[in-house]
């Protein structure tokens, strides 16, 4: 059983930024692959970006340019940094982990950006 802890949500203005953590329980976190999901009220969860075991990156074009997955491995943590960040980014936002076809979800952070 993977746990997974996020943090860093909140409320910030348009065109400003904020950084998701993760941090996951277990001992082989660098075999995991990571993502980042967002959830807006009334919408599916979608993909916003992932990151493989062996770092290779990718994005929802609504995240190109503007967002950017990181992962630290002796940490057991992974991050979204967001920038430029606008109203149609606010959304719950979710860590996933997966191993082997098992997936893992975190409890969500909420980012709402409003001025």
């Amino acid at each position: 059983q993977v746990q997974l802890v996020e943090s860093g949500g909140g409320l910030v203005q348009p065109g400003g930024s904020l950084r998701l953590s993760c941090a996951a329980s277990g001992s082989i976190f660098r075999l995991y692959a990571m993502g980042w999901y967002r959830q807006a009220p009334g919408k599916q969860r979608e993909l916003v970006a992932r990151i493989t075991s062996s770092g290779i990156t990718n994005y929802a074009d609504s995240a190109k340019g503007r967002f950017t997955i990181s992962r630290d491995n002796a940490k057991n943590t992974v991050y979204l940094e967001m920038n430029s960040l606008e109203p149609e980014d606010t959304a719950a936002y979710y860590c996933s982990a997966n191993f082997r076809g098992e997936g893992y979800w975190g409890q969500g952070t909420q980012v709402t950006v409003s001025s």
